[in-house]
């Protein structure tokens, strides 16, 4: 398998030597299709409105309860009082939808997010009709369909369309300050390369299968718990991790799997017992499909990883830990550390934080305490320019970069701001030179790491 992986790695590396800009039409209306939407992220997309997009959506996907729940979530959106939307479905659910969406062509942006097992197929055939293709991560869920993926890049830079995931991370407040922050060299000084022991960089997230989406409780799809399905741990919310590696510690630069070598990797199970499948997915019982991974009553589920590994030589540590519920007033959990020469740059959201992500700045033994308190004065008034607002206060031995209210839009929204940004490389007809590349280098560290923790 590790040999394999290597062959794929290098003959990858060698296509991304030249990486062509999408020639998108910025002449045609965008007109959304979604297809097989089996995870709530699909209804997202469209929790608001967007100028210059058809409010009418095609969506081409099998009869069940995955499509029954979109539609819900649509109609939510819909009839809802603040900001209600005015999306208009259109249905196709014959056995044949993949088929009828690649004849009918109805739209040019393909939304897919829902069962991974066919995602990286989904993706392929969608840009060989010469389609756009905004999809949910993961993109690939096993090694084996890695250079699919690999082909679906190919195709679409042949085509001149677009195809990128959703990451709705980089757009969270504290996340993109600690970026910020971390380009400050008076500030930050030089990334440090770290060791497994102790990285540079550490990302750790915690979820929780039971929880509240757009004001209601979450009822989970049966294969989400299938990891054959979804996709285990390791290579499922680590996509949002290992990209903001990069985005914050190479930022705007090309990387490829050359500068990637994953050097631990392990992967645990969440025990789900069956009144808790039962609460969150409405079952009676577990599926046929799912017995083979029940013990004792208990269904073991490979939902959580951890892996650390080197990039162009820095050390970076990613973990996600996956619970069945938060305790109360809690949600999902970010934990992040960029350790710098001057200083380290620390997001923690725990109960100290009222479940909150808070961005800590903590100053190196080395740095002098005065020089250094007025560098990061003047990097975070610097940065009022593009957040009006943030502040930077003394806290104890560390500073805490203060953030108005309306900057925490909260992760819902972060969808649309994925999807506005989407919409404007399409309207431009071209993306970061750096963005493509650094999406299959990002898949081809998950699928090491995968391949690792096996």
């Amino acid at each position: 398998m590790m040999r394999r992986s290597l062959l794929l790695f290098a003959a990858l590396a060698l296509n991304l030597l030249a990486w062509p800009t999408p020639a998108a039409d910025t002449r045609t209306p965008v007109r959304l299709i979604t297809l097989d939407p089996g995870h709530f992220h699909a209804a997202l997309v469209q929790k608001f409105m967007y100028e210059g997009v058809d409010p009418r959506v095609r969506v081409y996907a099998p009869r069940g309860d995955d499509l029954t729940e979109h539609l819900k979530r649509i109609d939510a959106f819909n009839a809802r009082a603040d900001q209600p939307t005015q999306w208009r479905e259109e249905v196709y659910s014959g056995p044949d939808f993949l088929q009828k969406m690649l004849i009918e062509r109805a739209g040019n942006v393909v939304v897919i997010s829902g069962n991974n097992a066919r995602k990286t197929e989904y993706i392929l055939r969608a840009v060989e009709a010469g389609m756009n293709v905004l999809a949910d991560k993961p993109m690939v869920i096993q090694p084996a369909d890695f250079p699919r993926l690999q082909q679906a890049f190919l195709v679409a830079q042949r085509r001149g369309v677009l195809l990128m995931d959703i990451m709705t991370e980089r757009y969270e407040i504290t996340t993109a300050l600690q970026r910020a922050l971390s380009q400050q060299k008076a500030v930050f000084g030089d990334l440090v390369q770290g060791s497994v022991e102790n990285p540079a960089i550490t990302k750790e997230s915690v979820h929780h299968f039971s929880k509240i989406v757009a004001g209601a409780p979450l009822r989970r799809p049966q294969w989400f718990f299938d990891v054959r399905q979804q996709g285990e741990g390791i290579v499922d919310v680590t996509t949002h991790l290992v990209d903001l590696v990069q985005w914050e510690a190479f930022p705007e630069q090309r990387l490829q799997p050359a500068d990637v070598k994953v050097l631990q990797a392990r992967r645990w199970v969440t025990p789900i017992s069956l009144t808790q499948f039962k609460q969150v997915t409405g079952a009676e019982t577990f599926p046929p499909e799912l017995r083979d991974r029940v013990r004792d009553g208990t269904l073991q589920v490979y939902s959580n990883g951890e892996f650390t590994y080197a990039l162009r030589g820095v050390h970076a540590r990613i973990s996600v830990t996956w619970n069945y519920e938060a305790p109360p007033g809690a949600g999902d959990t970010h934990f992040s550390v960029m350790r710098g020469t001057q200083a380290s740059l620390i997001i923690r959201q725990s109960a100290d934080q009222g479940f909150k992500p808070v961005l800590y700045v903590e100053k190196a033994e080395s740095a002098e305490a005065g020089a250094f308190e007025r560098a990061l004065q003047a990097a975070v008034a610097e940065l009022q320019s593009t957040y009006p607002g943030i502040a930077a206060r003394r806290a104890n031995a560390s500073w805490v970069i203060d953030v108005p209210e309306k900057y925490n839009v909260g992760h819902e929204a972060h969808f649309a701001q994925v999807t506005e940004n989407f919409l404007r490389y399409l309207r431009a007809g071209e993306v970061p030179a750096w963005e493509g590349p650094n999406m299959l280098t990002k898949y081809a560290t998950i699928m090491q790491a995968y391949e690792l923790s096996h």
